[in-house]
C-alpha cells in the first residue's frame, strides 16, 4: 500500500453523517468597477473602519481627585492665639497653624480630623473642597480657621501602561493630569511600528481601542487619561493576498509566499500590486484585476450600489479595475486596500493557448524527428 499523508477527498464524503446539500453552493457578491464614485466611497469607509476613540473625554482631563490609600497632609491656621490649636501663652510656639500627622485615606474614602465630628470623606474629591469642608466644620471651635490640604502620597490614582511597549509602567496620575502619548513615552514608547500597533484603553469596566497611527496624526486622539485607566499596547500587523497571473512566490524579494503586510498606516492597490512584482507579463489579464472584501452597506450606497437584496451590514463585493487603461492607473493609485484584501489577476485568455501549444510542442517535435529519421532510413536504400 502506498502511504498518504491524510485521507482521500472521497474517503471524507463518504465518512460524513450528514451532507448539507442544501446550502447554497455560490455566495452572491456585488461587482463593483472601480471609478470616482466608488473611490471616494470606499476609502471614506476605509478611514471610518479603522479604529478610533469616539466616546472619550477630549481636551483636558479632570483635576486629579483623592483616592482610597493616599496619604494626605493637613495644615490647620488660626487667625490668632487663644483659639482651639494655638495658646494664648506667647512663646509657648512659633507659627499661627498646627500639622495634623499624616492621613491615609481609608477603605470607606474617609480620614480623621481633631476636634472635627465623624470622619471626612475625601475620595473622588479635590484637595480644595475638602480644605473647604474642613473649615467650615471647625469654624463653631476654633478662630477663623483656614485649612490646607495636599496629597503627600498618590496611591489610589495609578496608570498602568503594559502589552507591547519597552518598559511596562505603573505610576500615580500627576496632579495636572496626564495625556496618552506621555503615559506611553513614559513606557519607553511603543516596541512596534505605530502602523502595527493598536492602543486599548480600558475604563471603568468599558474598553476602546484606537490605532497608534491614529492617535499621532490626530491630536483629538490623544485622549486624556483618568484615575483607574489601563492601557495596552498591542500588535496587530495589517496583511493582504495578492493571487493569480503575478510572479511566482520566491522571485520577488526571496518571498515564496502570496500574503504581504502593510509597509504604512495606508497602502493604495497599485502599491500592493507593485510589492507581489507586478502583473506576470507573459500571463496576466490587465482588463481583469480584481479586489475581494467584504464592504459595508452604507459605503456601497454612497457608491450608488443598489443592495436591496442583501440583508447583513456586511456585502461581499469584488472591486474591479481595468489597467489598460492611463485614468485607472491614477484610480488604482489612490484606492486604499484593507487589511485582509484579496487581491486577483486574472490570466489572459490566450495564455490556455500557450499552455496547449506547449503541451503539443514535444509531441510534434517528437513526430517531426521520427518522420525525418524514417525518411533517411528509406533513402539509404
Amino acid at each position: 500500500m502506498v502511504s498518504k499523508d491524510g485521507p482521500t477527498g472521497s474517503a471524507v464524503r463518504e465518512g460524513a453523517a450528514v451532507t448539507a446539500s442544501n446550502v447554497p453552493k455560490t455566495i452572491p457578491y456585488v461587482l463593483v468597477d472601480l471609478n470616482p464614485a466608488s473611490l471616494g466611497a470606499a476609502n471614506r469607509g476605509t478611514f471610518s473602519a479603522t479604529p478610533r476613540f469616539t466616546s472619550m473625554a477630549r481636551g483636558a482631563g479632570p483635576d486629579v481627585s483623592v483616592g482610597v490609600g493616599d496619604i494626605l497632609s493637613v495644615t490647620i491656621f488660626e487667625a490668632e492665639s487663644g483659639g482651639l490649636f494655638i495658646p494664648k501663652e506667647a512663646g509657648s510656639r512659633s507659627g499661627n497653624f498646627v500639622e495634623i500627622p499624616n492621613q491615609q485615606v481609608d477603605r470607606s474614602g474617609a480620614i480623621s480630623i481633631p476636634y472635627v465630628d465623624g470622619p471626612v470623606h475625601v475620595a473622588g474629591r479635590t484637595t480644595r473642597s475638602v480644605s473647604a469642608e474642613i473649615s467650615g466644620r471647625l469654624k463653631s471651635r476654633a478662630i477663623e480657621p483656614q485649612v490646607v490640604v495636599s496629597v503627600v502620597e498618590h496611591r489610589g490614582n495609578d496608570i498602568s501602561v503594559l502589552g507591547e511597549v519597552n518598559q511596562a509602567q505603573h505610576f500615580s496620575m500627576d496632579p495636572g493630569g496626564i495625556k496618552l502619548l506621555e503615559a506611553i513615552a513614559r513606557a519607553g514608547g511603543p516596541r512596534n511600528p505605530p502602523y502595527e500597533t493598536t492602543v486599548t484603553i480600558q475604563r471603568n469596566g468599558v474598553t476602546r481601542r484606537a490605532a497608534m497611527s491614529t492617535v499621532i496624526r490626530d491630536p483629538s486622539q490623544n485622549v486624556a487619561l483618568r484615575p483607574g485607566d489601563v492601557i495596552y499596547l498591542t500588535r496587530d500587523q495589517k496583511v493582504f493576498m495578492v493571487l493569480g497571473a503575478t510572479p511566482s512566490p520566491g522571485s520577488i524579494g526571496g518571498t515564496n509566499n502570496r500574503r504581504f503586510s502593510f509597509d504604512n498606516d495606508t497602502m493604495s492597490l497599485s502599491e500592493a500590486i507593485a510589492k507581489a512584482g507586478g502583473l506576470d507579463t507573459t500571463r496576466a489579464d490587465p482588463k481583469e484585476v480584481f479586489l475581494f472584501r467584504l464592504e459595508h452597506r452604507s459605503t456601497l450606497t454612497a457608491a450608488g450600489v443598489d443592495i436591496s437584496q442583501y440583508k447583513g451590514d456586511l456585502v461581499p463585493t469584488v472591486y474591479t479595475v481595468d489597467l489598460r487603461k492611463g485614468d485607472n492607473f491614477f484610480m488604482a493609485n489612490s484606492f486604499n486596500i484593507r487589511d485582509k484584501d484579496l487581491i486577483f489577476v486574472s490570466e489572459s485568455p490566450s495564455t490556455d493557448l500557450i499552455k496547449f501549444l506547449n503541451i503539443l510542442s514535444p509531441i510534434t517535435s517528437n513526430a517531426y524527428s521520427i518522420s525525418e529519421s524514417a525518411a533517411v532510413s528509406h533513402n539509404s536504400y
